[in-house]
């Protein structure tokens, strides 16, 4: 049967023909009768391409291929793909990492987190739900796996294929533990998109007191830990995300008596510490994101400066401060200039050593400039001159 065509306006051409997956919904009319997952077809000024069309997403249509409506086949030809670009990491003793980076690896609205054995994959539309199957069989056929899970927009972790994973399943990152609880943890379990820059801030922690805000897991901590801290203290404002971070701590042979976890809010936090004079030579802020949409970018980056703000006054002189941003609505522009006001309110400067975003697992298409949303900056804080 003949796909839906829906033809788009010519100014699209140059965008959607160097790879752009998406069509909104506003560059769509009229807005046809289809349900969300129906495959369609979209022309512009000459060029064609096929997509799965949603009924309910400011996104109208994920387009996928240029030359025919997507089968099993070209699935697994994605997948393989992306397993191809992750080669260095399993060279480098990591078995956690993100397998497939949605419509960086040609499979909009779909990402697929390895846990050792065991892969999840997540969506972030329903309209893509009629791939998940094919997906699906394309992992497990390409490595040995003993389970397949997925996790629907909003919705509970489903298993697809084999076992489930166990409470205490372990996955390594450049030789350290971690524990991962795909049913309790946000996300898929862990957070895989750090990895660099985690391990780029250790080699920074040499003999320094370092304050880890929004730890979640405690993976900056450990790995603090290994570049030889002195003393970390960790906050969150979940406690089972401080349970886990004890653990992990425990994992790689830190003993967590060492070391303090705190369960409170980081704002409240770093204003209480820098009530009591206290500070430490390393700060380390990676707080959720603060912005889900455009409209609240401008709110997002007045928090960005207030939080680095009170966490400059948590720094000793000549110190660090380890700060990110996972607001994909904040460019690094943006944050860069963020980070200058906090130093200026607080009379400080920054000097900038590391300036980082995302690992191999998280690749940014040229053609797809949204892929990027970290941001992970390490300054020396010095004094006005």
């Amino acid at each position: 049967m003949a796909l839906p065509v829906l033809d788009l306006p010519v100014a699209l051409k140059s965008r959607l023909s160097q790879g752009h997956p998406w069509v909104y919904r506003n560059q769509v009319t009229p807005d046809p009768d289809l349900a969300s997952g129906a495959w369609v077809q979209v022309r512009c000024g000459g060029f064609s391409a096929f997509g799965l069309w949603d009924a309910r997403s400011a996104i109208a249509v994920r387009l996928y291929s240029q030359r025919s409506v997507p089968n099993s086949d070209w699935v697994a030809g994605r997948v393989a793909e992306a397993w191809q670009v992750r080669a260095p990491l399993r060279a480098a003793a990591t078995t956690g990492y993100r397998w497939v980076y949605g419509e960086s690896d040609g499979l909009p609205g779909i990402v697929v987190d390895l846990y050792a054995d065991f892969a999840v994959i997540q969506t972030y539309a329903d309209s893509v739900e009629p791939l998940i199957p094919w997906v699906a069989d394309a992992l497990h056929a390409h490595t040995p796996l003993q389970g397949v899970l997925w996790r629907p927009v909003g919705g509970q972790l489903k298993p697809l294929w084999g076992r489930l994973p166990p409470s205490d399943l372990t996955v390594e990152e450049n030789s350290l533990l971690f524990n991962a609880n795909l049913f309790a943890g946000q996300k898929t379990g862990l957070f895989f998109d750090q990895r660099d820059n985690r391990r780029a801030l250790a080699a920074w922690c040499q003999g320094q007191t370092v304050l880890d805000c929004f730890c979640y897991t405690g993976a900056f901590s450990v790995y603090a830990c290994r570049g030889g801290a002195a003393s970390v203290t960790a906050c969150d404002v979940s406690a089972g995300a401080i349970e886990a971070a004890q653990l992990n701590m425990t994992l790689n042979g830190f003993g967590p008596l060492h070391h303090t976890f705190l369960t409170e809010d980081c704002f409240q936090l770093l204003g209480r510490l820098a009530g009591e004079g206290r500070r430490f030579g390393v700060v380390i802020l990676d707080p959720p994101s603060l912005a889900h949409d455009r409209h609240s970018r401008h709110a997002a980056v007045r928090a960005y400066v207030r939080l680095n703000r009170l966490a400059l006054d948590c720094v000793e002189p000549g110190g660090l401060l380890a700060s990110a941003s996972c607001t994909s609505q904040v460019s690094p522009a943006e944050f860069h200039q963020a980070l200058a006001e906090a130093a200026r309110q607080a009379g400080r400067r920054l000097l900038i050593l590391h300036d980082a975003g995302q690992p191999v697992d998280h690749p940014v298409p040229a053609h797809f400039p949204e892929a990027r949303y970290l941001k992970f900056v390490l300054s020396r804080v010095l004094p006005l001159p």
